[in-house]
């Protein structure tokens, strides 16, 4: 962590929240468009998101009108929604997404970019479903988007798969892998980054990946039911060689 980090902000302390809004990747406008333009045509009144960061998809959704308010545990990614577009319209608490509560009844609820699992408890992602079902009113969505485990791309006997190696060009000296325990379903995601001067960084995040099936019977704990299983945000169909999903349930 750097000096200026607090503990108590999670993976996401100052040093990541600092670099969090960078752009391309996640958040290139081809990125957030469409999921903006999904979830406010889900919307039927307020959306709550969870794990709201700094505020990537409720700001620009904020920004169409919709009423958004988000819950997020580390206040440097907090921090940085108000200055964005709509962002200023986003209501923010403090908390964590497993038992939080905020004020009032939500048409949806939604949690994106694989935060569910930053959850890294099978117990715990269950809370987040209950916790989902209790800001929702009758027949409200709970969305999630997350990615599938690629674990079909492991070699037999290794548990470690690489998804970035940038060695020349644009983000040379970066390496990403992934390291699987698949009895406990429990991941990291490694990144190792070497500067020109050859000064390096190595961060490693915990998660909990998480099958659809798995998911579905999360929701049903919760008192919710399937709706929609799309493929990512253009609503396409999933497939066995799809890599993510964006999945929808009804509050019964």
């Amino acid at each position: 962590m750097g000096d200026q980090d607090d503990p108590a902000d999670g993976w996401f302390p100052e040093s990541v929240a600092a670099g969090y809004d960078d752009p391309g990747g996640a958040n290139a406008p081809e990125v957030v468009t469409p999921a903006v333009d999904v979830l406010e045509d889900l919307a039927d009144g307020p959306v709550l998101e969870f794990a709201v960061g700094t505020g990537r998809i409720a700001a620009p959704l904020a920004a169409r009108g919709v009423r958004v308010s988000g819950i997020e545990l580390s206040r440097a990614m907090a921090a940085r929604i108000a200055s964005k577009p709509g962002g200023d319209a986003v209501d923010v608490t403090i908390g964590d997404m497993t038992s939080t509560r905020v004020t009032g009844e939500f048409s949806l609820v939604y949690l994106v970019f694989n935060t569910i699992g930053n959850v890294t408890a099978q117990d715990a992602q269950v809370d987040v479903f209950r916790n989902a079902a209790a800001h929702l009113r009758p027949g409200g969505l709970f969305l999630v988007e997350v990615g599938l485990p690629d674990l079909r791309r492991l070699p037999p006997g290794q548990d470690t798969v690489p998804f970035a190696v940038a060695l020349e060009g644009e983000g040379a000296g970066y390496v990403g892998f992934d390291q699987y325990d698949v009895v406990t379903q429990e991941f990291t995601s490694n990144h190792l980054t070497v500067s020109p001067d050859g000064t390096g960084r190595f961060r490693r995040i915990s998660f909990r990946y998480v099958w659809p099936a798995e998911l579905d019977l999360m929701a049903r704990l919760a008192g919710m039911k399937p709706k929609h299983r799309w493929a990512d945000w253009d609503r396409s169909q999933l497939t066995a060689s799809g890599t993510k999903h964006v999945s929808v349930w009804e509050k019964s």
